[in-house]
């Protein structure tokens, strides 16, 4: 959904124009990956890349602590979802942050097979190292504490030796560019300085544009960001319509050299990984602040540290703590940060003798455009990856160095998207919506005194309205302002500053890095309505959302696949509007019905399993095996992982290894899962549930397909399911090699006997049917002989047989010559089975099979 009102930035128009496939705006590593993922997977596919300063200057150069990823032998993917998970503070989309943490290791690889050079142990191996939030060594870290850096360098110089990469330098970004004929994203316009023959505004012309433009930082007076971090790619996308999601979230870095108390714009980082290697955060007098807060002490998440250093620093009087790690010695400070070290030095403190003076400073945006798995924003050929998007993988506060990975793990989803749905370069693009005003470049200091002050670590709502309300006040100029690099950059930063501004107001609630003085509390309302921010004009237009987190693509099909089809066609006009009911997806059909089990189990006290969580840590994961106990048919298998999915929160390993409707002997695995101890043994009960129950009735069905195995009779079941479950009971009978009869009232017209009391016979019944619904398949229920001619004559399609003997079935096929199917019901039992089938019929109807089918046994072992 996109704006209806867009805007564009007050420029002049196009004087010259490129063109390639694919347009990436930002040089940063998710900008850089970007690139060269999508030349690496085409053979001729061009891209021209678009930085706003030099191809190296940006927030990936700076980042020191590393890249974190599942690499080593002890740790796993489902413990890195884990710790990330608990970071984001209950925001994060599962999918987004199992496919972050599944498709990391690969990413990494990608990049060192790139040219980055890692630091690497004695024996060759990476060298991994621990930060804030992260209960393994999974960071890695290159030049001790220059990772960004030596990362921008080889995907640097792997842009620049390819030729079907252009590099554009000095280039602002300033808006999308439309198709007249369907007004998809064509391209973007951009402000060009020095370049020759394209200075000044020209245009890309591309069918696809990427964001991975960075941050916002430079909204706030203290930041670690560089002066090129004004937001532009948001503001861009705002104007052109797109969605953006979660922008109130802010993560303040909790150490950054604190600089004095006049100290403005971007300030040297002190790195977590410091933290990491033992360093602790004390106060003036020399005690520790983290002690007693959280499970993790200075290791705890960003927004904790953040949070209790702007607690100490308020009850001190304060202005900044310090971060203590003389007990390293010289030879560590020097070969594990030297950065960090040479940057202290340079501002006369040395932490070899001395704590380092730090102070929380505006750091990482976690939201941004929303985007979905693939990275495609809500507005047609608009793209965004790294900062500028919001994927879902940081929730509420991001995982320390998640956003190096995040940048190369969307990058190749969004060059994977882009390779498959090649479309034509376009010849022309035009510029759309009302013009945007701009500001004087002055504007800036003002917005960045007025977010530092109301939209810092702790918020309320009054400063926040007042804040609102300030920004507005800014959007207005007396006259109009003269087009320029530094008016450009300031209208982009007011725009995301009001932008940041309401999503921060109508967060009322205390949350991972949105903390709100008079909403101290988290508010389970807001984990499942998300704040969504959108431009309606000029106007930030604010709402919070109904939102389901995502699940893997393949189990969605699989889920799917279990359904049963809808009646379609005109409502009838007798029917009652209450049994009237909405469509929706069968595989949100399942997921409702699974959330309504866990539920069951969920429901008192603290609405939590009392037992896990009091004997098993909160950060356990284990492997178990879902095993057969017994031999039978398998049914349920996609259920099962969804509920191990839904109660994990997608911080789960499924290896299946049996399928649906496979026979399985007594001790076959049929699955094994990783995940939360707590959240295997939470979610087992349910998973096997509907396991055992559906596996029964795919067992029950295959003894009795066996049992007219050489026949053509074919076995299937009836509307005999439990409340809630006709879908999955079928799908359970198909699996044991049975066929479906009728699903609802409405896909067949049924005669039975008290229809056909009230009717007043057999063909005045289905001649009813007939006129009223001649479109539909008709059946008539017969229990006598002399009753199937009339059915016939009437238009009968199929004869349901009910307690005929074999000797009477015999006769009925013979009597009916394939004028109709046939169908044998009532007083079946598998002894007889063969010799009903042998008789010649079409079906045998076993209701028993839904609903009286023993549960297959089924077991959950930890391993």
């Amino acid at each position: 959904m996109t704006s209806s009102r867009q805007t564009r930035i007050d420029a002049p128009a196009p004087s010259w124009n490129v063109s390639a496939d694919v347009a990436v705006i930002g040089s940063g590593v998710a900008g850089l990956s970007t690139a060269l993922r999508y030349v690496q997977r085409t053979e001729r596919g061009r891209v021209v890349l678009v930085t706003k300063d030099r191809l190296s200057t940006g927030s990936t150069s700076y980042a020191q602590g590393g890249i974190a990823a599942a690499m080593a032998p002890g740790d796993n993917p489902v413990a890195h979802m884990v710790d990330t998970h608990l970071a984001g503070a209950g925001l994060c989309d599962p999918l987004a942050v199992h496919v972050l943490a599944e498709e990391g290791p690969d990413a990494l690889r990608w990049l060192i097979g790139a040219g980055a050079e890692f630091d690497r142990a004695d024996g060759g191996e990476l060298a991994l190292t621990r930060e804030g939030g992260h209960r393994a060594d999974r960071v890695a870290h290159a030049g001790g504490d220059a990772t960004g850096a030596e990362i921008q360098r080889a995907l640097q110089a792997a842009v620049l030796a390819e030729e079907r990469i252009e590099v554009i330098e000095h280039a602002l970004a300033l808006d999308v560019l439309r198709d007249p004929a369907d007004a998809t994203v064509v391209g973007a316009s951009l402000h060009v300085i020095g370049e020759g023959a394209r200075d000044g505004v020209g245009a890309v012309l591309a069918p696809a544009v990427v964001l991975a433009t960075g941050g916002m930082g430079q909204i706030f007076a203290a930041t670690t960001n560089p002066p090129v971090s004004t937001g532009d790619g948001l503001a861009l996308a705002a104007r052109a319509g797109a969605r953006l999601r979660d922008l109130e979230f802010i993560q303040f870095h909790p150490t950054v050299l604190w600089l004095g108390p006049e100290a403005r714009g971007r300030q040297p980082l002190v790195s977590e990984a410091v933290r990491g290697e033992g360093a602790h955060l004390v106060d003036g007098d020399g005690n520790r602040i983290m002690e007693g807060v959280h499970e993790l002490g200075d290791l705890a998440p960003r927004d904790v540290v953040a949070r209790t250093i702007a607690r100490t620093m308020a009850e001190t009087g304060t202005d900044h703590v310090y971060l203590d790690g003389r007990h390293f010695g010289a030879a560590t400070w020097e070969h594990r940060f030297p950065t960090i070290l040479a940057s202290c030095r340079e501002h006369g403190i040395d932490p070899v003798t001395q704590p380092i003076p730090v102070a929380p400073a505006a750091h990482y945006a976690s939201g941004g455009a929303e985007v979905d798995i693939d990275g495609a924003t809500s507005v047609p050929g608009l793209w965004a990856v790294g900062e500028a998007a919001r994927t879902g993988v940081h929730g509420a506060n991001r995982l320390a160095s998640n956003s190096l990975l995040e940048g190369l793990v969307y990058a190749e989803r969004i060059a994977g998207r882009l390779a498959e749905e090649a479309r034509p370069i376009p010849d022309r693009g035009v510029p759309v919506g009302d013009v945007t005003r701009l500001v004087q470049p002055a504007t800036a200091t003002r917005v960045r005194a007025l977010m530092s002050r109301h939209a810092g670590v702790l918020r309320t709502g009054e400063g926040l309205t007042a804040l609102a309300a300030e920004l507005d006040a800014l959007t207005a100029p007396a006259e109009r302002v003269a087009p320029d690099t530094a008016t450009w950059e300031a209208t982009n930063l007011l725009t995301v500053a009001r932008l940041v501004a309401a999503a921060a107001l109508h967060r009322t609630e205390s949350r991972g890095s949105h903390q709100r003085a008079d909403a101290p509390e988290p508010d389970p309302g807001f984990r499942t309505r998300p704040t969504v921010v959108r431009l309606e004009g000029n106007t930030p237009v604010t709402t919070d959302e109904d939102w389901a987190p995502s699940l893997p693509p393949e189990l969605v099909a699989e889920l799917d696949d279990i359904a049963f089809p809808l009646a379609g066609g005109t409502p009838d006009p007798d029917t009652r509007a209450e049994f009237t009911l909405p469509y929706t997806a069968p595989h949100q059909s399942h997921v409702d019905l699974v959330r309504r089990a866990l539920a069951e189990d969920l429901t008192a006290g603290p609405r939590i399993d009392v037992t896990t969580v009091a004997t098993i840590p909160a950060d356990q994961v284990r492997t178990a095996h879902v095993v057969a106990r017994a031999d039978g048919t398998v049914s349920g298998l996609p259920l099962a992982e969804l509920v191990f999915w839904l109660v994990s929160e997608g911080a789960v390993r499924v290896a299946r290894s049996a399928g649906d409707g496979d026979a399985v002997k007594r001790g076959d695995v049929l699955m094994s899962v990783t995940a939360r101890t707590r959240d295997l043994l939470t979610a087992e009960r349910t998973a096997l549930n509907l396991l055992t129950h559906m596996s029964g009735i795919a067992t029950a069905t295959r003894t009795w397909t066996d049992a007219v195995a050489g026949t053509r009779a074919r076995i299937r079941d009836s509307r005999k399911t439990r409340p809630g479950l006709r879908a999955l009971e079928k799908y359970a009978v198909r699996c044991g090699g049975g066929v479906n009869h009728r699903y609802c009232l409405s896909d067949a017209g049924l005669v039975k006997d008290n229809h056909v009391v009230a009717a007043g016979g057999v063909g005045a019944a289905v001649r009813a049917i007939r006129e009223r619904f001649p479109d539909l398949p008709l059946e008539v229920e017969v229990d006598r002989i002399d009753q199937i001619e009339d059915a016939i004559a009437a238009g009968a399609e199929e004869i349901l047989l009910d307690n005929f003997t074999v000797d009477d079935l015999r006769a009925a096929v013979e009597l009916v010559a394939g004028r109709a199917r046939l169908e044998s019901s009532g007083g079946l039992t598998l002894d007889v089975a063969a010799d009903v089938a042998a008789t010649g019929v079409d079906y045998l109807a076993v209701g028993a099979l839904t609903h009286s089918s023993p549960a297959l046994d089924i077991a959950l072992d930890l391993l």
